[in-house]
Parts: C-alpha cells; structure tokens; sequence
C-alpha cells in the first residue's frame, strides 16, 4: 500500500506496556522499599516487574503511566501505519456521512499489550482486534499481527489494513444506530448467531468501501486487494473451526465463513457505497 508517514494520529492511544488486568496483592499495599525496587528494575530492564506481582494498575505504578511506550523501530513503524490507516479510513467516512447530511464522530484506537480494560470491560490479546461500542473505541495488541502473519497465513500491510478497516467498521455501524437495531433484535427473540453473522460481515463489506476509495486515490500497489481477501478467508469461522477441532458447525458461527467475508468484502470495494452493504437481507 502507497502511504504517507504522518506520525501518530490524534485519535491514538497507547496502552502498550500498562495492566489493564490484574488482581490485587494479597497483603494490600506495596512498601515503599519494594516498590522503589521494583520501579528501578521495570525502568532499567524495561519490564514491568509489578506483574509479577499481580499488581494492578491501581496498586502500582507500570511502564507507561508515566512516561510512552518504548517499542522496537518495527513496531514504532507499523504504529505509524495504523495511524495512517486510522486516519485515511475515518476522513473518507467523515466524508460519506457529510455527503449523506449525517455527522461523524471518530472513534479512537487504543493499542495495548496482553490485556486491557475497555469500555465493554477486561479483554485479553487472545480475543483479537475489537470495537466497543461503549466508549467507542477499537483495541489491537500489535502482536495480533505477527499471528496474522504467522498462524493464519495472511501477511502483506494491506491485510493489517483490512483488519483495522473492519473495526472502523463496527464504529460505521454504530454511528448509523445498527448496532443498537440489532441489540433490540436479539432482545425480542431474534436470531442471536444470525445478526451476530450479519453484523460482521456487513464491517467486511464497509471495510471493502473504504478499499474503494483508495483504489480510486490510486493508494492501492499489485495484490493489496488479495491480501486483504487473505485476511478476510483466513479468519473465516470455517477455516477457523476446521484448524482448531478438524470440524465445521455453522450454527456456532459468529463472523461467518471465508466465502461469506470474502463476498462481502468484495461486495463494498466494488460498489464504493455504504448502501450496498445491507447484510441482513430485505
């Protein structure tokens, strides 16, 4: 993918380095000599040793709190490219809800390492990439895309960008009131799995939008689209469940299968529309 190092975004937090979850120490507060110690020792090995502890971030200080996160020159880059990525997706968003009289209001992305608290409440990196729509607010641990790479197959920027362009997604969603829509739903009996599906792929599909636009700026390079259909059929819930379990059951299926990501995805880049991206039928 052609893209512009622009630095870090505004609507970006980093969490990289602090407990989002922990459990408190079992004889209450730290001394103040250990927890000197244990200070000096996180800044000196730039680890945070008060993990170790299963202190939490209320209990003691952690590498980040006070002062940013120090990561590799790899790393640093790839936030650079979330960040462009953040960015370019929510300023073409921005522009299609002004196109339709509608406001948009960024969503930010917090990058954080083994676990966070969010809005929706405690997250591990194991749940992957998601957006909570009670702070409005989309969480990647960056290691999510070494297994992207590595587990599932997909390597390439333009799959980091698909994922990221997915979450945005669910931002879409929540601003144009589906989310809630389909909450009402399930509330009233509805088909819970079915509009979970539903919601999922319809992210491809707005995700596939934004792959329109910069196809049209010219930002895309050879096989960035088929990187992010890579993306989209490697964390299929079929290909999924068949590499965990040597199974496949449609019935516990939340995201939908390769095929359906895949489709959808290339529903929206083709058409370039939001409206094209209905995913819960007439």
């Amino acid at each position: 993918m052609r893209w512009t190092d622009r630095g870090r975004s505004e609507n970006l937090e980093d969490q990289r380095g602090r407990r989002g979850m922990g459990l408190p120490l079992p004889g209450g507060r730290l001394g103040l000599g250990l927890v000197l110690l244990l200070l000096v020792a996180s800044v000196v090995f730039k680890r945070n040793f008060f993990a170790l502890l299963g202190a939490d971030s209320t209990t003691a200080p952690t590498q980040g709190a006070s002062q940013p996160y120090q990561g590799s020159s790899e790393d640093e880059k790839l936030v650079h490219f979330v960040s462009f990525v953040l960015d370019d997706a929510q300023d073409v968003w921005q522009r299609k809800f002004t196109a339709m009289g509608r406001q948009y209001h960024s969503a930010k992305l917090v990058l954080f390492s083994e676990s966070v608290q969010s809005g929706c409440g405690a997250a591990g990196a194991a749940m992957g990439p998601f957006y909570c729509p009670e702070d409005q607010k989309v969480y990647i641990d960056l290691g999510f895309y070494r297994e992207l790479r590595s587990r599932f197959g997909a390597p390439g920027d333009f799959a980091q960008a698909y994922v990221l362009a997915h979450e945005i997604g669910h931002h879409v969603q929540h601003e144009f009131g589906i989310d809630r829509q389909v909450q009402e739903q399930q509330g009233a009996g509805g088909e819970s799995n079915s509009l979970q599906v539903a919601m999922e792929l319809q992210a491809d599909c707005l995700a596939g939008v934004w792959a329109n636009s910069t196809d049209k700026r010219q930002l895309l390079e050879a096989d960035d689209v088929e990187e992010a259909m890579n993306a989209a059929a490697a964390v299929g819930d079929d290909r999924i469940q068949k590499q965990s379990t040597g199974r496949v059951n449609p019935e516990t299926w939340t995201h939908g299968s390769s095929k359906q990501r895949t489709s959808w995805f290339t529903q929206g880049f083709r058409a370039g529309d939001p409206s094209a991206c209905n995913t819960f039928g007439p």
